[in-house]
């Protein structure tokens, strides 16, 4: 049967974006694929480093998920920080994956620019984690074998680069689809959703203010106070 997979970053509280891009696509997929869904919460220390926020956000999440339709008993569903084969996995894709390849991921480029903007050092502030941010993801991918991964187009090079790793490694250890290529699967007739402060940058948990994003948990005046506030 084939399979699908999809991780949410654990950080903030889930938006209207979240929703429309990720966990509706990933449950509708659910009812027709074998599907991993997991709480990405390795991924957040990239940005957070506090863990009661992250503990908060992974339930936040999971409360999510479930409330909007997930049935556990037919996806797999689960935390990444409790299959700890995915950072064993990590550390040998990290010896594949070339370091031209990482220079081009969108993160690492987007914070090299803005270091250049700030007229820092361009690697000034820029965690091993971000930069080698690809590489776990790709471990997230290949421990499942997926043959399909949801992907909005800004989010296709992310599976590509898991692509290019697994293919090296297959290439390097002469084993052929020991790690078949995973499929991105763009949904149609989904558009982005922007920012509600900023019409250039996508909705996003991390985003500092919340009158940048309709969270899921919002009540209609909440809702409401969004359009009226400065």
């Amino acid at each position: 049967m084939d399979s699908s997979l999809t991780g949410i970053t654990t950080t903030g509280t889930p938006h209207l974006g979240n929703y429309v891009g990720a966990i509706k696509p990933a449950i509708q997929l659910s009812k027709k694929f074998k599907s991993y869904l997991f709480l990405a919460d390795y991924h957040s220390l990239i940005k957070v480093n506090d863990p009661d926020a992250v503990k908060e956000s992974s339930m936040k999440i999971a409360a999510t998920w479930l409330a909007c339709g997930l049935d556990s008993k037919n996806s797999l569903f689960y935390r990444q920080s409790k299959v700890p084969q995915i950072l064993e996995l990590n550390w040998i894709l990290s010896c594949m994956a070339p370091k031209g390849l990482l220079n081009r991921a969108h993160a690492y480029k987007a914070a090299v620019d803005l270091n250049k903007e700030n007229k820092n050092d361009e690697d000034f502030g820029i965690s091993h984690g971000l930069f080698s941010y690809p590489v776990l993801m790709s471990a997230d991918i290949l421990m499942f074998n997926p043959k399909y991964v949801p992907v909005g187009k800004d989010q296709k090079q992310h599976l590509e680069l898991s692509r290019d790793i697994a293919q090296k490694f297959n290439n390097d250890f002469n084993t052929k689809n020991f790690f078949p290529l995973p499929e991105p699967l763009i949904q149609k007739n989904i558009s982005r959703v922007m920012s509600l402060r900023d019409g250039t940058k996508k909705m996003s948990k991390s985003e500092e203010s919340d009158y940048s994003r309709i969270n899921l948990k919002d009540s209609s005046d909440e809702i409401c106070l969004l359009y009226t506030s400065p």
